[in-house]
């Protein structure tokens, strides 16, 4: 048998103070009769004690007792409601407190800043002034989280709280949607727009700074989106959506900035979700392909590998290029997803080639912010049976600059597996020098935009010889990205760049046609024979 439990019965007020009168009325009574009897009690008490009277009448006596107790009574209920009264204020206010208040960080919550939002968009309009709403949002705090912990999480949205309300005049409404993005509303005059910018930019400047945590220092920053109230009619539905538009569209241009909300964007961000959503949809329909880009040895020209390029060949658009889809992809934290789906379609291809013949494979910056990488990766040679001596990671320099000891550990256990690593993009990114020095690469790639440049500028190439020494100083080879023409590869030649890939050694093709090259090239494996039987040839069918 089930036994519901008890629920308590809620208060009810008209009860409480049907009996709140009635014990006032008792009191009332007992003071009314204590008036009117007490007198002539006492006065025979008196008499008694002086010898002149024969005694207190036992009746009035006992009802002045009584009416004393009534008083006393009343007295105690009477302190009794007051303390109710104050413990139930405080309840209330407190529970207004919670129901309004972010709990972390002390700000407004999502339901407070939408009813307090939009009384103050009323009020200053009635004053003639505008209202500006920033919602800010904290760069990479996922990966705060994944690689410190929650509480390092919690403990980066208290500070970054701290220095908001640090740069915030008092006067303006702050809360914390929820996640890692805050809201503020300033109310100014019209003429005093700069100055509302200027607050932008000293937050985005204040989040820039690095949190310290636990002997670290946590570096995060922040995209801030703004829109802008001028009447009544805004609504806070209206200017948070806008605000987070403006938001995405600063992520969109390069991260910690702060953008005034324009039209256009709306249309921007229709087509990022579009471009979303593809990509969600697109994955298990197999849309995303790989392309093979050759990479060849630059003396001989011989063939002698190939790097992975990513396409989406949609139904609807055709044959899309990564700059249009990869964006959204690391945005919306769909790459790591997105590139192994792809990688794993590269390595069946792969397989088939000849050993000689080795695959190489962007790795995304976000996924070298998961700490399982190396165990994803490792899983698919395993089942896809690719060589892992034929694999070649490459790493751009840029994404080292948040984390290396965990990108340490990744690298460090492909190498284990026999996994070859190469530095890309070299000379684009921070402290080039010192990642060369802290972590096994075997292989470093010249940016293309330092080849293609080399021929008309002589910072350019000053740069690729430079690169080129160290190199030969750290034994590692040089692959050189954007070889265009048969100048730029004889100039290579002649300053000892072993490996050279771009469009004068031909452009990114589909697995078949690589598939096709290879085999005129001689350069496929020998299929593979069933034990004990032979390869029957193909015979012509009528």
């Amino acid at each position: 048998m089930t036994v519901e439990p008890a629920v308590p019965k809620e208060w009810n007020r008209s009860e409480g103070a049907k009996r709140d009168v009635l014990a006032g009325g008792i009191v009332v009574a007992a003071i009314l009769l204590f008036v009117g009897t007490g007198s002539s009690v006492m006065q025979s008490v008196v008499r008694t004690i002086a010898g002149f009277g024969g005694g207190t009448d036992r009746v009035l006596a006992t009802m002045l007792i009584l009416n004393i107790a009534l008083i006393l009574f009343g007295w105690r209920r009477y302190d009794d409601l007051n303390r109710e009264i104050r413990e139930r204020t405080a309840a209330e206010k407190r529970a207004r407190y919670l129901a309004d208040t972010d709990p972390l960080t002390g700000y407004l919550n999502r339901r407070a800043l939408l009813a307090q939002g939009q009384a103050l968009i009323a009020r200053a309009a009635s004053e003639h002034r505008h209202v500006a709403l920033f919602l800010l949002d904290l760069d990479h705090f996922k990966t705060v989280n994944d690689i410190h912990g929650h509480v390092a999480g919690d403990r980066v949205l208290q500070i970054a709280a701290e220095r908001i309300s640090a740069i915030l005049p008092p006067s303006a409404t702050k809360a914390r949607l929820g996640g890692d993005e805050f809201v503020a509303m300033l109310v100014f005059e019209p003429a005093a727009r700069p100055d509302i910018e200027a607050l932008a930019g000293q937050l985005v400047t204040a989040l820039e700074e690095p949190v310290p945590y636990d002997a670290r220092r946590i570096r995060i920053g922040c995209s801030l989106g703004i829109a802008l109230a001028t009447e009544a009619s805004a609504t806070m539905e209206t200017l948070v959506r806008q605000a987070d538009i403006a938001m995405y569209h600063c992520k969109d241009e390069g991260r910690n900035r702060y953008i005034w909300f324009q039209t256009g964007m709306e249309m921007a961000v229709q087509v990022r979700n579009q471009i979303e959503n593809g990509i969600r949809e697109g994955m298990p329909r197999g849309e995303f392909i790989p392309y093979f880009e050759p990479q060849v040895d630059i003396a001989s020209g011989r063939l002698i590998g190939f790097e992975m390029l990513m396409r989406w060949d949609s139904p609807e658009y055709g044959m899309i290029l990564p700059e249009r889809f990869i964006p959204v992809a690391e945005e919306s934290g769909l790459i790591g997803e997105l590139s192994l789906h792809v990688i794993r379609e590269a390595m069946e291809s792969a397989k088939a080639w000849d050993p000689a013949v080795s695959l190489a494979v962007n790795i995304s910056p976000q996924q070298l912010k998961d700490p399982w990488f190396s165990q994803k990766l490792t899983k698919l040679l395993v089942e896809t049976g690719f060589p892992a001596s034929q694999l070649e990671v490459e790493i751009t320099e840029s994404s080292l600059f948040e984390n290396l000891p965990l990108v340490r550990s990744i690298v460090t256990s492909l190498k284990n597996q026999g996994v070859s690593l190469a530095l890309d993009d070299f000379g684009t990114g921070y402290s080039s020098l010192s990642h060369l020095r802290a972590l096994p690469f075997d292989r470093i790639k010249i940016d293309r935009s330092f080849i293609t440049a080399m021929r008309g500028s002589a910072d350019a190439q000053a740069i690729v010889v430079a690169i080129m020494r160290l190199g030969e100083s750290l034994a590692m080879p040089i692959t050189a990205e954007g070889v265009e023409d048969e100048a730029t590869a004889i100039e290579l030649t002649r300053l000892g760049c072993t490996k050279g890939q771009g469009w004068h050694y031909g452009r990114a093709m589909s697995a078949d046609d690589t598939a096709a090259m290879l085999a005129e090239r001689g350069l496929l494996r020998a299929p593979m024979l069933p034990a004990g039987g032979t390869e029957e040839p193909l015979r012509k069918t009528a």
